[in-house]
């Protein structure tokens, strides 16, 4: 079965992931037997990971002078939010939050605003490290501390970018992805089964798009009943018949948000194979890293994780204990693209992808195919919730439409975007939370 699974991922990853640290053939997939079994060669993973995370990612050469970050402002219009960096010598960046923002500005005003202003912003890597341990921030892990911090980092990134005149991607990497696949992230697993073939045909069909991920399991988030559990057999049908639905030549991935049990992943992990389905993403909890191993253990289909983690050590348990295939660090709930670029890169030292979770709405995925562009490890399709934004801005070098199941990746300055003005103004400045 292992063999199996480090086949379907290493003859997907090109030769791009020798430019990442840390990466080198004879450390690859190949590593995969004895490293879960011996543990002195679990040993010599987790230091090779150690030393990974120890990487600088930001291209600080590229900036001769400092950069020194003179103000930092949350812009709000309503219930959505924009971060407007601004540096001592007057270059700009803007970011658009996360939807969450509306519950955790108060953290983007208390906890992190402070630790910012003042700072030379070539050392991102390093303040992104120390805003963790300032006022004890660590304690906050999670998307309460992760989504503003992004949105902080997205803006401080647009404005290197701009000062550089350099895309993101080459502020944090090299571009091996001018253009990102992408694939439809699909919901509805309240629905029946016959209701939601019929949704998911119309998200097909609104985009030119080769591949699909659905939801299997019964996690009903969407209710507050204790009890609900969702239609009786729906994952046990929708497999088969989506398919048979969208043919062999629709690449097909599946998530269970972290709903079942280790023998009933494994139970459905079996099925997805039946129906060549090309990963399973969250099939036990997210954080029960030893269930998750057992559950890849027992399966051929590559298995995902990463979606909800804050932290680099779930991962870094995960890759020393060959416990995983893709790592799915989402680019706001982690804290920026830096920070899951780290991931990226521990992923690459052992011949693993990195296909980030995509929030929806905003511009979630302008950041995500930036960072995607960067990665030598990314996968074949990336997650994509539409285009359907609030924001009003002007992008130049791409049309950012899905053409042929892919997207181009902006290549002007910073983020690749510029704000309407107008738009920019009606937000006010919030000052106190």
């Amino acid at each position: 079965m292992k063999i199996n699974r480090r086949t379907l991922i290493s003859t997907t990853l090109g030769g791009g992931l020798a430019s990442f640290p840390g990466y080198s053939a004879a450390g690859g997939a190949a590593e995969r037997e004895p490293a879960s079994r011996a543990p002195g060669k679990v040993q010599e993973r987790f230091a090779r990971l150690d030393e990974v995370l120890k990487q600088p990612v930001l291209k600080k050469h590229l900036f001769p002078s400092p950069v020194v970050i003179e103000t930092l402002e949350l812009l709000r219009l309503d219930n959505s939010f924009l971060c407007r960096v601004r540096s001592r010598d007057g270059a700009e960046g803007i970011s658009v939050g996360h939807s969450e923002m509306n519950t955790l500005f108060p953290i983007f005003l208390r906890k992190l605003q402070p630790f910012f202003l003042g700072k030379d912003a070539r050392e991102l890597d390093l303040i992104l490290e120390k805003v963790f341990v300032y006022r004890f921030n660590f304690r906050f892990s999670g998307i309460s501390l992760g989504v503003p911090l992004a949105m902080i980092e997205f803006a401080i990134l647009d404005m290197l970018g701009r000062i550089a005149k350099k895309p993101v991607g080459q502020l944090i990497g090299e571009i091996h992805n001018p253009e990102v696949g992408v694939y439809v992230a699909t919901e509805w697993r309240e629905k029946p089964v016959e209701e939601s073939i019929q949704l998911i045909r119309e998200a097909v069909a609104k985009y030119d798009a080769r591949a699909l991920k659905i939801k299997v399991g019964g996690l009903m988030f969407m209710t507050t009943d204790m009890y609900a559990v969702g239609p009786p057999g729906r994952t046990e049908k929708i497999v088969p018949l989506v398919r048979k639905t969208f043919g062999d030549d629709m690449a097909l991935y599946a998530d269970s948000n972290g709903f079942y049990t280790v023998p009933e992943a494994i139970r459905v992990g079996k099925l997805l194979e039946q129906y060549k389905y090309r990963y399973f993403e969250e099939p036990v909890m997210f954080d029960h890293l030893e269930e998750i191993k057992q559950v890849a253990d027992a399966l051929a289909i590559p298995v995902a994780n990463g979606e909800q983690d804050y932290s680099y050590y779930g991962f870094r348990w995960l890759l020393a204990h060959d416990g995983i295939d893709i790592v799915q660090p989402d680019n706001y709930y982690f804290g920026g693209l830096i920070r899951s670029m780290k991931v990226a890169r521990m992923a690459a030292a052992f011949g693993k992808q990195v296909i980030p979770h995509m929030s929806g709405g905003g511009l979630g995925y302008l950041y995500n195919i930036q960072f995607v562009s960067a990665a030598p490890n990314a996968g074949e399709h990336h997650e994509f919730k539409g285009f359907q934004t609030h924001v009003k801005f002007e992008c130049k070098t791409s049309p950012l439409k899905v053409v042929k199941g892919k997207i181009k990746v902006p290549t002007g300055p910073g983020m690749g975007v510029d704000f309407d003005p107008d738009w920019v103004k009606k937000h006010q400045v919030v000052k106190t939370a």
